[in-house]
């Protein structure tokens, strides 16, 4: 699937509602095949959404008893993802069957997780600011580390020789893999730090703040070299296209920007009825997943959570 800079505004977003409650997470596998939701509802959803948008085609993973505030896939199984939830537990899911084949007990509320590019290690932080490293052979947790800090979110760089984690500082510490000694601070922001991703080139490192700002840093000498400041509100959700060309990045403005990494030109805007939670791209497709605080209205003007997603990309 391909598209050109002027070929965005003619895209459009497809509706995908089977959840109770906001939707926080949202990722695609490794092939692209599948979606994954995470929801308030405690439930996470597995989606073949090029095929339908119907709820009932999508596959329900329940078993967690608090919030799914984030997952991921095994980057080398396409059938294998990774919940993390406020139970104190993360859940290894086979997609194809919706089981979860493993259930890991933390000692906190889950509330950020990734896994390794070679699919040995799962690391997990909790509200606590420690973060465990589960051995995916045992499925036993092999260390933990407590940071003196707020970790917001934690990533291995592709190589994964490195581990990256976001600061309430605003810095972002980049950390040997698996020693875990420090070997850089980024002061990266003025304020919060709160998502990193790596391009998927491996040329740059982005990072959204509380200061409503993305920066793009070089990874092989750990300088800003681009700032995106599009929108008006903290960033909470950035994500790069499958080719590095695109970097989407969503706040609680109505609206998610998608720009042009090597110039930061901002090339379009998909509105939104809500604060963004979550955006991601497809592997290798322009498709842009995401999901937000959306709310019905109900009468006595009350509301209810919409437990939707949606996805950009569809012609007509």
């Amino acid at each position: 699937m391909t598209t050109t800079i002027t070929g965005f505004p003619t895209l459009k977003s497809r509706e995908y509602r089977a959840h109770k409650a906001n939707v926080h997470t949202v990722g695609w596998n490794s092939d692209g095949r599948r979606l994954a939701s995470g929801s308030v509802d405690k439930t996470a959803r597995v989606w073949a959404p090029e095929r339908t948008s119907d709820p009932r085609s999508s596959l329900e993973l329940r078993g967690h008893t608090d919030s799914v505030d984030q997952l991921v896939w095994d980057p080398t199984h396409p059938d294998h993802l990774a919940t993390a939830s406020c139970d104190k537990t993360v859940r290894i899911w086979d997609a194809r069957s919706a089981k979860s084949i493993h259930k890991i007990d933390t000692s906190g509320q889950n509330i950020n997780i990734s896994w390794s590019p070679d699919g040995r290690s799962v690391a997990v932080g909790n509200k606590d600011d420690m973060i465990s490293f589960i051995d995916t052979r045992t499925f036993k947790i092999e260390q933990t580390v407590q940071f003196k800090v707020e970790v917001n979110e934690i990533s291995w760089n592709p190589t994964g020789n490195l581990f990256l984690l976001t600061t309430g500082q605003g810095s972002v510490k980049v950390l040997e893999y698996p020693t875990m000694k420090e070997l850089h601070a980024l002061e990266a922001h003025t304020a919060n730090c709160y998502c990193l991703e790596f391009d998927p080139r491996g040329r740059y490192l982005a990072t959204g703040s509380a200061d409503a700002l993305v920066n793009l840093w070089d990874l092989d000498e750990y300088i800003c070299v681009r700032t995106f400041g599009k929108l008006d509100w903290p960033i909470r959700t950035i994500s790069f296209s499958f080719d590095g060309e695109f970097l989407a990045s969503a706040s609680e403005d109505l609206a998610i920007d998608i720009s042009l990494v090597e110039t930061g030109e901002s090339v379009h805007t998909i509105d939104c009825f809500a604060a963004t939670n979550t955006v991601a791209w497809h592997p290798n497709k322009y498709l842009l997943a995401y999901a937000g605080d959306e709310q019905e209205p109900r009468p006595g003007g009350n509301s209810a959570m919409l437990g939707n997603l949606r996805i950009f990309g569809f012609s007509g």
